[in-house]
C-alpha cells in the first residue's frame, strides 16, 4: 500500500501539482458527476501517499483522471493486476452458459508476429522454439500463457496421431510440470491425460504408458497411426500434459490425408 502512495505522490510531483491542486480538480470532478465521492480533501490526499490510506473506487477513478494515469495501472500498483484477470477466470465455473465480457478492453499483449522459416504447417511443433519476433496484438484474455510452466504446441496438418480428438490444426497447451506419465483406469478417452513429446522424428501429442525404460506412444484407436515403442529419455521425452485445446470443428473429412499418414508410418 505505501508503494502505491509514493507512486502517486511521484506522479503528482511529475506533473506539477500540489495538494491543493488536486483537491480542487477533485471537486469539480465531483460536482461533474453529482457525486461527492468523487471528491479528495488535503487531509486524504496525504493519507492517501503516505500513510497507505485505500482509496474507494470513486477517488482512484479521480486520481487516475487527475494524474493522467490508466486506473488499471494504479490498481496494479496496489496489487490488483487485471491482467492476471483471464487467469483467475478458471477458479470460479458458473453453471450455466453465459456470456463472458470479462476481458474486453483489456491492454494489448505482446504475441508471435514473426516464426521460424522453418516452421511447416504440417508437422507438430513446439510453438516456444520457433518464434522469432514477438509483435503488440490486442488479445488480452492470452496474459495467461505467459505462466512460465507452460508451452504451447501446434499440431501439424498431417498429424493424426489423437485424430478425431485432436484435431490436426489445433494449438494445446501444455503444462511442463505434469511430465510423469500417470496410469490408471480410465472411464472415457477425455480423462486419459495426453502428453506432448519430443522424438527424434519430430514433437507428436499421444497417449503414453511406461514398461521400465521403454515408453509406448498410444494414438487415437480411430487413427490411421501405428502405436510406437521408443526408450525413454533418449528416443522420447514427455515435455508435458496437455491441459488445454483450441481447435476448430470442421464437417469437412481428412481421410486423403489420413491414409496418406496411414501409407507413411506402416
Amino acid at each position: 500500500m505505501h508503494k502505491a502512495g509514493v507512486n502517486l505522490r511521484m506522479t503528482r510531483e511529475s506533473l506539477g501539482l500540489s495538494l491543493r491542486d488536486v483537491e480542487l480538480a477533485s471537486i469539480k470532478i465531483a460536482a461533474r458527476h453529482h457525486n461527492d465521492e468523487f471528491s479528495l480533501n488535503l487531509s486524504r490526499i496525504s493519507e492517501i501517499e503516505t500513510k497507505g490510506v485505500l482509496p474507494n473506487i470513486f477517488k482512484l477513478y479521480t486520481l487516475s483522471i487527475i494524474y493522467r494515469t490508466d486506473v488499471r495501472e494504479i490498481m496494479a500498483w496496489y496489487g490488483v493486476d487485471l491482467m492476471d484477470s483471464a487467469a483467475d477466470l478458471g477458479l470460479v465455473e458458473p453453471q450455466l452458459t453465459h456470456i463472458s465480457t470479462q476481458v474486453k478492453g483489456m491492454p494489448v499483449l505482446r504475441l508471435p508476429s514473426a516464426m521460424d522459416p522453418s516452421f511447416d504447417l504440417r508437422k507438430t511443433s513446439n510453438i516456444g522454439r520457433m518464434v522469432e519476433k514477438w509483435g503488440v496484438v490486442p488479445l488480452a484474455f492470452l496474459s495467461q500463457f505467459a505462466d512460465r510452466n507452460f508451452t504451447y504446441g501446434y499440431i501439424g496438418s498431417e498429424d493424426f496421431t489423437m485424430y478425431p480428438l485432436l484435431m490436426p490444426g489445433s494449438f494445446v497447451q501444455v503444462d511442463e510440470s505434469r511430465g510423469k506419465i500417470t496410469e490408471g483406469l480410465w472411464r472415457s478417452e477425455y480423462e486419459r491425460p495426453i502428453y506432448f513429446v519430443e522424438t527424434r522424428e519430430g514433437y507428436t501429442c499421444c497417449w503414453c504408458s511406461i514398461r521400465g525404460e521403454k515408453v509406448t506412444l498410444h494414438s487415437h484407436p480411430l487413427s490411421p497411426v501405428a502405436p510406437r515403442v521408443l526408450e525413454a529419455g533418449t528416443e522420447a521425452e514427455i515435455l508435458g500434459q496437455v491441459v488445454g485445446v483450441a481447435m476448430q470443428l470442421s464437417s469437412s473429412t481428412p481421410a486423403p490425408r489420413a491414409n496418406k499418414a496411414r501409407r507413411e508410418l506402416t
